[in-house]
């Protein structure tokens, strides 16, 4: 049984609401003790010591305390876009820079839903290897990510990239206040002119437990950010439910999984909808 539904609005648990707050506190409070560990990336290019003594002493490689997710209710999207206002806030885009944008789809019976679409932060990401200055990475906990101090703007990346996630910055970022992260792949605000920038599911901000921009102003509890490590996911508006029964119950799906990215979005369907079939609407 799911350890609770989605609330809409007017239920009991409002956003602001102490079991919202409750809800979101239970799920990530732990975030800050695993990290990212972002800054340790900066170094690829280092000489790894393959003598036998040394093989003989290495230790394995920590395992990462999340593993990140998202999960997509298209049952109860109204197309209202706030998620990708709120990203163009936090992150000081330019309108055209839709890192969660909100299509309007058709389906074969002629109906029409709205399908936000982020990052789908592939287990195979065919943006990383393709890029000659090994700008993409991903990190311990599934995180794709754009150094864009590393980028040359060759746009490779953007080619491969099969969900059209990925944005070239053509002119100056919009000018933003001090941050409270440093600029860097996890946060990259602001942008860099000439290179190329994509949702990074907030991930500066886990750490500190709290939820990615898009998650926290869904009015409708649509987005869910998941942790498979832990089989847990929560919404904005403080719904807490175990990931993987939640994805069988409701027999989610991954969008054009038969490409083999293994996308880490996971979209709960509703109303007839084919989202590798189905055609973008007026």
């Amino acid at each position: 049984m799911i350890h609770g539904e989605p609330k809409r609005p007017g239920s009991a648990c409002q956003p602001g609401q102490e079991g919202a707050t409750l809800g979101r506190r239970g799920f990530l409070r732990g975030a800050a003790l695993g990290g990212l560990g972002l800054a340790a990336l900066g170094s690829l290019g280092g000489v790894i010591d393959a003598s036998p003594s040394a093989a003989a002493t290495q230790q394995p490689p920590a395992k990462a305390a999340h593993q990140w997710a998202m999960v997509i209710d298209l049952r109860y999207c109204n197309g209202c876009k706030l998620c990708t206002a709120a990203c163009e806030a936090a992150h000081y885009l330019h309108e055209d820079q839709t890192w969660i944008d909100v299509f309007t789809m058709r389906n074969a019976s002629g109906e029409s839903y709205f399908m936000p679409r982020p990052c789908m932060m592939c287990e195979d990401p065919p943006c990383v290897p393709v890029c000659p200055v090994s700008a993409n990475f991903r990190t311990d906990e599934g995180l794709t990510l754009v150094n864009q101090s590393r980028c040359i703007g060759t746009r490779i990346c953007m080619n491969a990239c099969p969900y059209q996630a990925r944005y070239f910055n053509w002119s100056s970022p919009r000018p933003a206040p001090r941050q409270p992260f440093p600029q860097e792949p996890a946060w990259p605000v602001p942008q860099v002119e000439g290179t190329v920038g994509k949702c990074v599911f907030c991930a500066a901000m886990l750490p500190a437990g709290k939820l990615p921009e898009c998650i926290s102003r869904c009015p409708m509890g649509v987005l869910y950010l998941g942790d498979l490590e832990t089989d847990v996911a929560v919404n904005g508006l403080g719904n807490t439910v175990k990931l993987s029964q939640f994805l069988a119950d409701h027999d989610a799906v991954k969008f054009k999984e038969s490409y083999g990215t293994h996308p880490r979005v996971f979209y709960i369907l509703g109303h007839g909808q084919d989202l590798d079939t189905d055609t973008e609407g007026a």
